[in-house]
């Protein structure tokens, strides 16, 4: 299995529309990204499946995961790495049986180290906690405390991911904590400095 550590990129509609999806995320993992996250809420299937498909073969060339958020037939329509899963997506069991044996599969459990150790336990690749800072993307998602990775660092061997909020000047002692990824949405994408955002949240790891 590719490797689970340092910065994992999530996409986001707003701030990365088509026409420069593929070219931030290729300035981004040149910069030093280790997993993508191809997250899109648009409603027209024939775009998704191409901006996905698109995605596959760039992080192809880089060896570097892509995982496909909350979505399982796309993940296997365009043979991604794997899907992310929330609580309300498609249950593990579910997405197991229907994604090959060699996807990854992660697993959110927010502030929840009871549901992680739930989740190693059936099988899951890695599993994300937060969020951990106020979040644009998710303003409303409830807080997780940063112990929260400490503990989990303990009673885990699978990678821990940390989301929400993060940006350059926060993500080290969440690292510091416990946490095998930093996912990152705007800290990344929110401008066109990609490749030195991203440069300064690779650094973090070093």
């Amino acid at each position: 299995m590719k490797s689970l550590k340092g910065i994992y990129g999530i996409t986001d509609d707003a701030l990365l529309p088509e026409s420069k999806l593929d070219f931030a995320v290729e300035e981004a993992i040149k910069a030093g990204c280790r997993v993508i996250q191809y997250r899109s809420k648009i409603k027209d299937w024939k775009a998704r499946v191409r901006q996905a498909e698109s995605l596959r073969l760039l992080c192809e060339q880089y060896q570097v995961p892509l995982i496909i958020n909350d979505n399982v037939e796309l993940c296997n329509e365009v043979d991604a790495d794997g899907v992310h899963l929330g609580k309300q997506d498609s249950s593990f069991e579910q997405a197991r049986v229907q994604l090959s044996a060699d996807k990854i599969i992660g697993i959110t459990c927010h502030d929840s180290v009871v549901a992680a150790v739930s989740a190693e336990e059936a099988g899951a690749d890695y599993v994300a906690f937060g969020r951990f800072f106020p979040s644009e993307t998710k303003p409303n998602a409830s807080p997780a405390p940063i112990e929260v990775l400490t503990e989990a660092k303990k009673k885990l061997s699978i990678p821990i991911v940390a989301i929400g909020g993060i940006n350059a000047e926060n993500g080290a002692a969440l690292i510091a904590a416990g946490a095998d990824m930093l996912a990152v949405i705007n800290a990344m994408f929110a401008d066109e400095s990609v490749a030195q955002r991203t440069t300064e949240l690779v650094a973090l790891f070093n």
